[in-house]
């Protein structure tokens, strides 16, 4: 069986790199997404000249 070099060993550490700090991501983002939704629909409603309506969980804020 032929070895793999260190530029295959580095490749894989790489890529779980890559692999934890996606599932670091997606878990923060899926954690304060509601959040980040409101801050995004809170701007958009000054930028329209309407008032934010603040909805009963985080996400669910309109304009009106």
């Amino acid at each position: 069986m032929k070895k793999l070099g260190s530029n295959g060993q580095a490749l894989v550490e790489y890529l779980l790199i890559i692999a934890v700090i996606s599932v670091i991501v997606v878990s923060i983002v899926k954690l304060f997404g509601g959040y980040l939704q409101d801050a995004m629909t809170k701007s958009s409603c000054k930028m329209i000249d309407k008032e934010y309506v603040e909805g009963d969980k985080p996400g669910e804020g309109s304009c009106q």
